[in-house]
């Protein structure tokens, strides 16, 4: 019997998207944006409409309406922009940009909730822009084709300017 082979998985593409390209979780930032909005109209509209509610009250309920789409657009914000100057990271409430050279390797293992980028000081930085929450599929072929961008403008492989 021949020996068997394993399963190379699925195909990898080796075109690289045109540069810049912004990596975030739609789906995610639709459901979001769509609860937080919700909300908000359902309490303004509670506040509007009970007879016997004072207008302090009313306040709070708009006031607690806008709070709440306030955090769920916080955490619709996350995303990774990649460019031929390196990436820029956005995550709930820090905005990091990063040369080619700190990029070191791009991780998204099994469980992870996002992808995270290993860097050449050592540390690693969570890029929260990839995460395979509600698009598992997106957001491994996002994260391969970041990891592919990450070996070609990175330290492993500087392109030279005949490309």
């Amino acid at each position: 019997m021949p020996p068997v082979e394993p399963d190379p998985g699925p195909p990898r593409t080796t075109e690289l998207p045109t540069l810049p390209v912004t990596f975030r979780p739609t789906r995610t930032r639709v459901v979001l944006l769509g609860v937080g909005i919700t909300a908000f109209l359902v309490l303004t509209v509670i506040a509007l409409i009970l007879p016997t509610v004072s207008p302090g009250e009313r306040v709070s309920f708009i006031v607690t309406g806008l709070l709440f789409l306030g955090v769920l657009l916080l955490l619709s914000r996350p995303r990774v922009t990649v460019g031929e100057s390196g990436v820029t990271v956005v995550n709930l409430t820090v905005k990091r940009h990063l040369d080619w050279a700190e990029v070191l390797g791009v991780n998204l293992r099994t469980g992870d909730p996002w992808v995270s980028l290993d860097l050449a000081d050592g540390t690693s930085l969570p890029a929260m822009g990839i995460q395979p929450g509600i698009a598992r599929q997106q957001a491994i072929a996002d994260a391969r084709t970041l990891r592919a961008l990450a070996e070609r403008y990175g330290t492993r492989g500087i392109p030279d300017a005949a490309q």
